[in-house]
């Protein structure tokens, strides 16, 4: 499907608002991640290794778009605070894979429970139309990121 420039336009227009509202919404939210005493780095490294396994320290740190030295603090610190471990590969004793504990997934999942409630309280001071418009763009904004 070729666009013009006026739909071209039009495009760029909704991706950014798509853009600037996301960046909004997911700070809003955050300012729930305090009561975690987690800081943001950390439940983001934390998030990576609960939703998607375990990880070597440079997967990690690829998925983080952050450097291998700090992603080595970051790590230390979790392991400190009971949150991740590291495993030695099986197949590859020279391999070591970071993934979360049980409290570390503890940890995530209420994170992520305050976020919500958070979100789902502001949602819930919409007008039914409008929690519908909100419910289709999310399942278009899911089927966009595929």
């Amino acid at each position: 499907m070729m666009i013009g420039d006026s739909d071209r336009e039009r495009v760029e227009r909704v991706a950014d608002r798509l853009h600037s509202a996301s960046i909004h919404l997911l700070r809003r939210v955050r300012r729930q991640d305090d009561e975690s005493g987690v800081t943001a780095p950390h439940l983001s490294a934390l998030s990576v290794l609960v939703f998607g396994g375990a990880r070597t320290l440079g997967e990690l740190a690829a998925a983080e778009q952050v450097t291998p030295p700090s992603m080595t603090r970051i790590v230390r610190n979790l392991e400190a605070d009971g949150l991740v471990e590291r495993e030695t590969d099986a197949a590859d004793r020279r391999i070591a894979r970071v993934r979360a504990t049980d409290k570390g997934r503890r940890i995530l999942a209420d994170a992520r429970t305050r976020r919500i409630t958070d979100l789902a309280a502001r949602l819930a001071a919409l007008p039914d139309t409008d929690l519908q418009t909100l419910e289709r763009a999310a399942e278009i904004i899911e089927a966009a990121l595929r």
